[in-house]
């Protein structure tokens, strides 16, 4: 007889009650996964992270106390929840928050006016280790706010980001070049004449060695190591 599936273990944070409602009734209604706990601020979150121990946190940026960007950060920084992809949600527009959050270790974000469909979705892609953003999207969001300003808050991290591309091969530089560029493994493999497996062999090492988690983290890095810069044409109020 099949077994079925374990189902994915989603964690609510957000500081209206009204809304974790409406996801825990949605989130619950799906038979592969479940709500294993609500926080109303960041602490909260954390704590149930350690003692829940959830796929999926889908966390809300801005709340009371601590923010979600602060939790988002704890749960990156504790070993023992490495395994726990976190989901930010914003009301906001693309912004220094939603970056911040990229680089405090989140698979990526979502806005709390996502279509049902979009949610589960989010959840589903995050629980398989992959990062919610196309990695074009992220580039784009990354580009955009450094051209607001952006890359003189990344100036400090720039350098040891820098230090730590000394770590990757020839090729897994390449590879991170592709991947900052927006492109899947297939169209890396198809650009280096490799197998799309390969490909995701130099990705896996990339991110074990930049200490990223998805492949938006390894956006984030080419963009502050400067591995990566933004064509003009994709900064703000240019002409494509």
């Amino acid at each position: 007889m099949e077994e079925t599936p374990t189902p994915i273990r989603v964690l609510l944070a957000d500081d209206q009650a009204l809304l974790r409602s409406a996801f825990k009734v949605l989130v619950d209604s799906e038979p592969d996964m479940e709500v294993v706990g609500e926080a109303c601020d960041g602490a909260q979150a954390y704590e149930l992270a350690r003692r829940t121990r959830p796929d999926v946190v889908l966390m809300d940026i801005r709340m009371p106390g601590t923010d979600g960007l602060a939790a988002t950060r704890m749960i990156g920084q504790d070993p023992e929840l490495g395994a726990v992809r976190v989901v930010m949600l914003t009301t906001f527009e693309v912004d220094e928050y939603v970056v911040s959050a990229l680089r405090a270790g989140a698979s990526g974000f979502l806005g709390k006016g996502a279509e049902p469909d979009e949610l589960l979705s989010a959840i589903r892609v995050a629980a398989a280790g992959e990062a919610l953003l196309s990695p074009a999207a992220t580039k784009g969001l990354i580009a955009t706010f450094l051209a607001q300003g952006g890359g003189a808050a990344a100036a400090a991290p720039a350098a040891a980001h820098a230090e730590r591309l000394g770590a990757l091969t020839g090729r897994e530089r390449e590879v991170l070049v592709h991947v900052a560029a927006g492109l899947s493994n297939d169209e890396i493999a198809g650009r280096l004449e490799v197998s799309p497996l390969t490909v995701k062999t130099h990705v896996n090492r990339a991110m074990a060695k930049l200490g990223a988690r998805d492949r938006a983290q390894l956006v984030v890095v080419a963009y502050e190591s400067g591995l990566v810069r933004p064509r003009a044409e994709e900064r703000p109020g240019r002409a494509v």
